[in-house]
């Protein structure tokens, strides 16, 4: 049976869905960091990157009207205080836009091959093209205030050369050859993740209401460190830096800004985005240790998520996604 226009096929619901609850999260917390920044130069980027999300929700919405589809709760006032004190300084707000950037652009960019509307994939494009612009913005806004934690440069080969020894995928015996240059940009990548996602953990730690969500928080916290601790070490032992941690950016304020139900569903969010990360650093890297340990930091995020997801459930703050009939619960009259 072919589909009307307005109707949405299974990765068209998941994609949206998925995108509009980023969006009306971001749109909280955006709301939030604006009611206290200093920077104007910072200020100006947080605005075009709230207006986006607000604009992406509305799209969203729109397209789930039209298909006669319920339009998620997502996150609302009801999830932030904008009267809360300044829980974090303005440098903080550049790598969570970095975060945040990174977050859009995998939803996106894999929702484009997948969705057949061609409005919906249009939709999609546009949201990739301005993540990429607000991306661009943040980068070179972090490095004209001299915070960028880049990757350090490396020596230009001299000529090209074939791989001749299986020693090249050694890990842990025989010759250890140094890092090359992906697995580095990986681990670079997956390090900044890391200080964001602790320093915006202990943030919403100090002012987490039920004692079950701050728990957890400490959780993810000290699961932050471990992941930062394992991958610097790689790096160092290397000698090669490694990027710095950033929970001086936060402020001793434990007047929460946001419900528990936002933070503990963001904490998901990230450590989802770790799952995709670790996943890709893995695929991209031709070190046996690498390998293993990417595949024990996915095995620590996945039981995290899985305990977070569990706590939604349990005060049901978590939307039923979009789903197939579930045909063995189907009986005749």
């Amino acid at each position: 049976m072919l589909m009307s226009n307005s109707q949405l096929s299974a990765a068209e619901m998941g994609k949206l869905w998925a995108s509009y609850m980023g969006n009306s999260m971001g749109k909280c917390v955006l709301s939030y960091y604006l009611k206290h920044v200093d920077d104007q130069d910072i200020k100006a980027i947080l605005e075009f990157a709230l207006n986006l999300s607000t604009t992406f929700a509305q799209r969203i919405e729109d397209i789930f009207n039209q298909a006669e589809f319920p339009v998620p709760i997502g996150y609302t006032e009801d999830d932030v205080n904008l009267e809360a004190p300044r829980l974090f300084h303005d440098q903080f707000y550049l790598h969570y836009l970095d975060y945040l950037g990174k977050a859009g652009m995998s939803i996106y960019s894999i929702a484009i091959p997948l969705v057949t509307r061609k409005d919906i994939r249009d939709f999609f494009i546009d949201c990739l093209r301005e993540t990429v612009i607000l991306m661009s913005g943040v980068n070179e806004l972090l490095k004209a205030k001299g915070v960028i934690m880049n990757p350090p440069p490396i020596p230009t080969p001299k000529k090209v050369e074939y791989i001749q020894k299986q020693s090249f995928l050694n890990g842990y015996f025989g010759d250890l050859r140094a890092l090359h240059g992906l697995e580095i940009a990986h681990l670079y990548g997956n390090l900044n993740n890391d200080v964001t996602s602790k320093a915006l953990i202990i943030g919403f730690a100090q002012g987490a209401q039920l004692e079950k969500v701050r728990k957890y928080l400490e959780r993810g916290k000290k699961l932050n460190q471990k992941h930062i601790e394992i991958m610097t070490k790689k790096l160092t032992d290397n000698n090669l830096p490694a990027p710095s941690l950033l929970d001086h950016l936060v402020t001793t304020s434990t007047i929460t800004p946001f419900s528990d139900k936002l933070k503990v569903a963001h904490k998901i969010d990230m450590f989802a985005m770790k799952i995709r990360e670790y996943a890709n650093g893995a695929s991209l890297n031709g070190r046996r240790d690498l390998g293993v340990m990417y595949a024990k930091c996915q095995m620590d995020v996945s039981l995290y998520v899985e305990d977070g997801a569990n706590i939604m459930i349990e005060h049901e703050w978590f939307e039923r996604p979009p789903e197939s009939v579930n045909r063995n619960h189907l009986h005749g009259s």
